[in-house]
């Protein structure tokens, strides 16, 4: 009789635990869409990448074309040509990849631009959000559009409207 009752206790204290916890959903993908100045950053810096993406692919090409020349010259050539064509076409590929690292390895340029223009955007709406869950006294906030756990959620809990109007973007 005392087990039933102390778990009976555990179990009710549990429910009231669980039921005293506020918890509300955003949509990333929503209000990034909805927020210009987003959309507007992530298309510079697609242009930049496709820029930067030619000019690797130019290098890579140029160490093709010279690696094919070689190819066709090689039984024209001395030993010591054989050799500096080789040397040359290293250093191109060499070249090529050293150049998309920098555009494009962990702390490249196209990671510095993503920061510097995208960064501040999520910064402001991340504080917006937070506003929000502290004014209508929300302990957790999940992201709808990140979480494949979420199958259904009640639209009344969804705070992404809310958010927008916190960053002055009507819906």
């Amino acid at each position: 009789m005392k087990k039933i009752a102390i778990s009976l206790v555990l179990a009710l204290v549990a429910v009231f635990a669980a039921s005293a916890q506020k918890f509300a959903l955003v949509d990333m993908e929503y209000i990034f869409r909805s927020v210009p100045s987003y959309e507007m950053a992530n298309e510079q810096l697609n242009q930049l990448s496709q820029r930067w993406q030619k000019e690797v692919e130019a290098k890579g090409k140029e160490a093709e074309n010279m690696y094919n020349s070689y190819l066709a010259d090689k039984v024209f050539l001395t030993d010591e040509q054989v050799k500096k064509r080789e040397a040359d076409i290293v250093a191109k590929e060499k070249e090529t990849t050293e150049l998309r690292y920098k555009y494009f390895g962990p702390e490249g340029e196209l990671y510095q631009k993503r920061q510097s223009l995208l960064k501040p955007i999520q910064d402001e709406v991340y504080n917006a959000i937070k506003k929000v869950a502290e004014e209508r006294g929300y302990q957790t906030v999940f992201d709808r559009a990140s979480s494949s756990d979420i199958i259904y959620a009640s639209p009344r809990i969804d705070i992404s409207n809310e958010v927008l109007s916190k960053l002055g973007y009507s819906n």
